[in-house]
C-alpha cells in the first residue's frame, strides 16, 4: 500500500491543506492519506485551541473524503513532534507499505534545521509540493539533495520499484493563498470564510464558538 502522510497544526484545517493533499494523492496514486495533527509543533507557536478540538476537526474532514484517515500518533505524544521519530514509528506500524511524507517547498528549504533530518529518508519518500513553474535556486544547499534523490511521479524506473524510501517526488500543485492565521483573524472579526473551510469544519467552529476574540 502507498500511504501519504500530511502533518500540521491544522488550526484550523482548511482547503490549503486539503486540496494539495488530494492532488498529491492522485499524482502518485496513493491508496490513502494520513492527516496528522501535531500536539507540540517544534517549529511553530503553540496552537490556539486544544488538541482534542483539532483532532475532531480533522476527523470530521476525513469522514467526508475518500481515502483520508486521521492519524493521532503525534497527538498522543507529550514531547515535541519531531518528524523523524514519527516516521520511524509509522514505519514500524506499516512495515510492508511505502510511506510518502508530504511537505511544502517552503518546509523543504528549511529541512536542514529539522531534528535528524537526514534520517527522514530512512523511513519514507518525501513529496515536495511546489507551485507551477517554480525552480529551486541552484546555489541553495538543498539543491544537491533534491537533484540526487528526485524522482518524477510519471516514471517508475528500476531503482524506484526496488526502493520503498529515500526518494524525493516533486509534485506541482495548484497555488493556494490560504493560511490558518488569516482564517482565525476573519473569524475573530465575525467574518465567515466559507470559501476557505469545508462546511463540516465551519459548522464545528461555529458550534464550539472557536477563535472568538
Amino acid at each position: 500500500m502507498r500511504i501519504g502522510i500530511l502533518g500540521g497544526t491544522f488550526d484550523p484545517i482548511h482547503y490549503g491543506h486539503i486540496s494539495p493533499a488530494m492532488e498529491v494523492k492522485q499524482a502518485l496514486a496513493l491508496d490513502k492519506i494520513l492527516l496528522m495533527p501535531n500536539h507540540i509543533p517544534p517549529h511553530k507557536q503553540q496552537p490556539n485551541i486544544t488538541i482534542a478540538q483539532r483532532l475532531k476537526m480533522v476527523d470530521d474532514v476525513c469522514q467526508q473524503l475518500d481515502g483520508f484517515v486521521l492519524c493521532d500518533i503525534e497527538a498522543k505524544r507529550n514531547t515535541p513532534s519531531y518528524t523523524v521519530i514519527t516516521l520511524e514509528k509509522l514505519k514500524s506500524l506499516y512495515p510492508e507499505d511505502e510511506l510518502f511524507f508530504i511537505m511544502g517547498m517552503d518546509s523543504f528549504l528549511q529541512l536542514q534545521s529539522w531534528y535528524e533530518w537526514q534520517h527522514l529518508f530512512d523511513f519514507a519518500h518525501v513529496v515536495v509540493c511546489q507551485r507551477p513553474g517554480w525552480q529551486l535556486d541552484m546555489s541553495h544547499p538543498m539543491q544537491q539533495i533534491l537533484t540526487a534523490r528526485s524522482q518524477s511521479a510519471l516514471e517508475e524506473p528500476a531503482r524506484y520499484r526496488q526502493q520503498n524510501s529515500g526518494l524525493i517526488f516533486p509534485v506541482t500543485v495548484t497555488p493556494q493563498d490560504i493560511s490558518s492565521t488569516r482564517i482565525r483573524e476573519q473569524l475573530a472579526k465575525g467574518e465567515i470564510p466559507t470559501d476557505l473551510l469545508m462546511p463540516v469544519t465551519l459548522d464545528y467552529i461555529q458550534n464550539q464558538r472557536l477563535y472568538l476574540p
